[in-house]
């Protein structure tokens, strides 16, 4: 602050406001009780949240605050992206502990707007409070849907392929505070063809899969020699948990798995999407289930291995 003190909340609202975009869906932003948003004739709106916690989901070291801060808008972001819709606004609440320098907390939320602006999302509200515990950030994030309408984790059909972006495995290392949610990929694709149902990975492929498997009512086979592995993956594996494994299990990948028809699949594939390819992995069938199928041939029961928070 220009008089040499440290800022308050109030300062801090005044230097969001200063350096953020706002999205023209957001009417009335912060500076007021509520926010007001306005999207497009004929959307509608999604709402995502998610509540990040110091020792849980990020330690300091090795994040910095500006690596946690874009984080947690970027987890929300993906939520936003497994669905198509495009990000209009960004809510932050965060619980700030007690001695940490006025620097910090500017610079947790600088790394907030680092994750809005690749999408021309405004940060429209929140709340900033101060405690005893560790650092807590809690994102509501809104979007709107494309005109084709929001895709669900309910719609895969029997013959549909299953579909992954990007590579999977070993993110801990660093990819789950640096990696860029895909919004646009999302949104490319289901302007290329219809797309039945779609996730991100958060808890890991194993996981997620049963998610929509669970929700569409349906089987699938996933083909172990298709699964992209990431470098990482191949760099921490061990004779107690292969590359593979990681791929399956690890989570925070926040890449995207969708299902599609075979026809339109293919279309799918044949897109280029910079800095993301795109890979087909397996089929969707009728019943229930997952089984894995392994270089010989054979198929195996897959489990819903990967992360789930304990209560």
């Amino acid at each position: 602050m220009a008089d040499g003190k440290a800022p308050g909340e109030f300062d801090l609202i005044r230097l969001l406001r200063e350096r953020q975009v706002v999205h023209p869906a957001v009417r009335l932003g912060i500076g007021d009780d509520a926010a007001i948003l306005s999207p497009a004739a004929g959307r509608e709106l999604l709402i995502a949240a998610d509540m990040l916690m110091e020792g849980t989901h990020f330690t300091f070291p090795p994040l910095t605050p500006r690596e946690a801060g874009r984080k947690a808008l970027a987890v929300n972001l993906s939520d936003l992206a497994a669905m198509a819709a495009e990000p209009l606004a960004a809510f932050v609440t965060v619980a700030l502990p007690r001695g940490r320098s006025a620097s910090f907390a500017l610079e947790l939320h600088e790394g907030v707007l680092d994750a809005a602006r690749p999408f021309g999302m405004s940060l429209a509200g929140g709340d900033t409070n101060a405690w005893d515990g560790p650092l807590v950030i809690s994102v509501t994030v809104c979007g709107q849907s494309s005109a084709a309408g929001p895709v669900c984790r309910s719609g895969a059909l029997p013959e549909d392929r299953i579909l992954v972006t990007g590579s999977l495995g070993g993110s801990l290392s660093g990819h789950h505070a640096s990696f860029t949610p895909r919004v646009r990929e999302a949104l490319t694709m289901q302007q290329t063809a219809p797309i039945h149902a779609m996730i991100d990975i958060s808890d890991g492929l194993a996981a997620d899969l049963h998610h929509i498997l669970d929700e569409s009512q349906v089987a699938a086979v996933l083909e172990a020699a298709r699964i992209p592995l990431t470098p990482e993956a191949h760099r921490q594996a061990t004779a107690e948990k292969p590359a593979l494994v990681r791929a399956l299990s690890d989570g925070e990948d926040f890449e995207l798995l969708l299902t599609a028809a075979p026809d339109d699949a293919a279309r799918l594939l044949a897109l280029d999407l910079p800095g993301c390819p795109l890979t087909d992995i397996g089929s969707i069938h009728a019943g229930s289930g997952c089984q894995l199928r392994q270089a010989d041939g054979s198929l195996i029961p897959l489990e819903r291995s990967g992360w789930q928070h304990q209560l």
